[in-house]
């Protein structure tokens, strides 16, 4: 696992209460395969912490962002979700009903990489694929 601590301090920063619970939160819904809102971040932060501000949690995240410790992505609700920083090879799977978001690794991404650089000279920096649809569990039982 990622030592934020030091990661932090290695660019300058400091370890503070409100980063780290932020982290914990973070690590935690990773453990639970779960995508965070801000505002659920800052929720989950609030039970423990009561006059936890959320301009702190977007502070917080933008500073993870930029270390390469934490990643939005958009998973089509119009805001943006949370996780640990990963390779962008993975494939994110959104089921519209349970909400419910898994990570598929494979070779497509690097094909589209590939693809895009060498046909079309476009240098790649991110690729951030989001397939929206229903999981095995939710399909096994229609609405």
């Amino acid at each position: 696992m990622i030592d934020v601590a030091h990661r932090l301090r290695s660019q300058g920063y400091r370890l503070t209460p409100q980063r780290q619970l932020v982290w914990e939160v973070l690590r935690a819904a990773h453990a639970e395969g779960d995508h965070l809102s801000a505002e659920e971040i800052h929720e989950r932060v609030s039970a423990t912490v009561a006059d936890f501000n959320v301009a702190s949690v977007y502070r917080t995240l933008t500073l993870l962002t930029e270390l390469g410790l934490a990643t939005e992505v958009q998973l089509g609700d119009g805001r943006g979700h949370w996780e640990l920083a990963h390779a962008d090879d993975a494939i994110h799977l959104h089921c519209r009903r349970c909400r419910s978001v898994d990570h598929h690794q494979g070779e497509l991404v690097s094909r589209i990489r590939s693809h895009l650089h060498g046909d079309h000279g476009f240098v790649v920096e991110d690729v951030d694929v989001v397939v929206h649809g229903l999981c095995e569990a939710c399909a096994a039982h229609p609405e």
